[in-house]
């Protein structure tokens, strides 16, 4: 059991970060750890309710646009240290990323994508179809044009990385509150003073949004507009299986990818092109369907037959945070001093939140400038600045 606050909130503080996913309690984390004594997180559910909770898991640095690369190159570092960084045990099992294709209009970008990886130091390769049956010896390549492999990217499990962050934000000072939804942003002469939650208000200089599929409502609060909406995805988890699968594998032709989780499951989901897309939080739809299950399975044996006959135990569905651009929103809003963004990761947060939460958490202590931020700010929209990446599965 993580000892989470209870009773009121508290009437001051000097951070208030919202949302308690990987994000919001990353960013917390590193803001105690740079100094800040009284650091409040607000989760409207529980801690890992909202995206974090509901994804597959999956870290990978194989992008096609510099910053998404530097990030997850980043904390993927992060996560190779982080059982011992956080006194917690989060299974992050580096099996590698296997990233295939039907399409022969593929190849040139994925050679591309691979390049730039190998300049940012990823030890990304190309890989013609007959072998990727050295990484996956039972996959079907017989539809295959080409794959590109990371042996360094991998997999952790979703509610352990935000269990260890929650613990250690504890350790730190930091003040957790469940079942505690913010009603209001308060800002006065263009300056954040704090926030009107259901369990009452809290002054703070600082604000950090971190909602997750929620943001664009929160960020509503005090005049902004972002420009995300939202995608409900699924996930399936089979029964537990002998281990038989090392890598994750990514179809950027279907969008279907699958892994074998450390307690034997496969792990996997697909997106949908006839999905919904939302802006209001009222209309979110995250109740299973039959035309996902029967998707995800004919996909799955069309590359890995050797799932034949294997039972699906349970799926779930959750919410993408999608920009234009399928890249994050970071850094702050011109005229309003002391409100930060942390969203809009399209998909991806679980596996750039960790380093994200560390170059925020020091950009809003120190101020000094940070250059992942600054191209990944709100105003790229406006000012047309913007470079979608390649790769967005899933």
């Amino acid at each position: 059991m993580i000892p989470l606050s209870t009773g009121p909130v508290p009437a001051t503080a000097e951070a208030v970060v919202i949302g308690g996913g990987v994000n919001g309690l990353c960013a917390a984390y590193e803001l105690a750890k740079l100094g800040l004594k009284r650091v409040v997180v607000l989760e409207k559910n529980y801690i890992g309710s909202g995206s974090t909770g509901r994804c597959g898991g999956g870290i990978r640095a194989q992008w096609t646009t510099t910053e998404n690369i530097r990030l997850a190159q980043e904390s993927v570092r992060m996560y190779e240290n982080m059982a011992t960084e956080l006194g917690y045990q989060v299974f992050f099992r580096q099996g590698g990323y296997l990233m295939v294709t039907e399409e022969e209009k593929h190849l040139a970008a994925m050679r591309d994508a691979v390049a730039l990886q190998n300049s940012c130091g990823v030890p990304t390769e190309f890989l013609q179809p007959q072998e990727c049956r050295r990484i996956v010896p039972d996959l079907d390549v017989s539809r295959l044009a080409g794959a590109t492999f990371c042996p360094e990217d991998g997999t952790a499990y979703p509610f352990a990385v935000t269990w260890g962050y929650a613990r250690a934000c504890l350790r730190l000072g930091v003040s957790i509150f469940i079942r505690t939804g913010v009603t209001a942003i308060v800002s006065d002469g263009g300056r954040i003073t704090g926030v009107q939650t259901d369990r009452g208000p809290i002054a703070a200089p600082v604000v950090v949004n971190c909602a997750g599929p929620w943001s664009r409502h929160m960020a509503a609060m005090v005049g902004v507009a972002l420009p995300n909406r939202q995608e409900r995805h699924e996930i399936m988890v089979s029964e537990s299986l002998k281990p038989f699968l090392e890598p994750m594998v990514i179809s950027i032709t279907n969008g279907i990818y699958f892994s074998q989780s450390m307690r034997g499951e496969i792990v996997g989901g697909i997106g949908d092109p006839a999905e919904p897309h939302w802006t209001d939080p009222g209309q979110f739809d995250t109740r299973s369907q039959l035309r996902f299950a029967v998707r995800f399975a004919k996909a799955l044996l069309a590359y890995y037959p050797r799932a034949a006959g294997v039972r699906m135990m349970r799926q779930w569905a959750g919410m993408y945070d999608v920009t234009p651009d399928h890249r994050p929103i970071l850094g702050g809003v011109p005229g309003l001093e002391g409100y930060w963004h942390i969203c809009g990761f399209s998909g991806h947060g679980f596996m750039l939140g960790p380093m994200t939460g560390k170059r925020m958490a020091k950009h809003i202590v120190s101020g000094e400038p940070d250059d992942i931020i600054s191209s990944l700010s709100l105003s790229r929209f406006d000012s047309g600045e913007t470079v979608a990446d390649a790769f967005v599965v899933g």
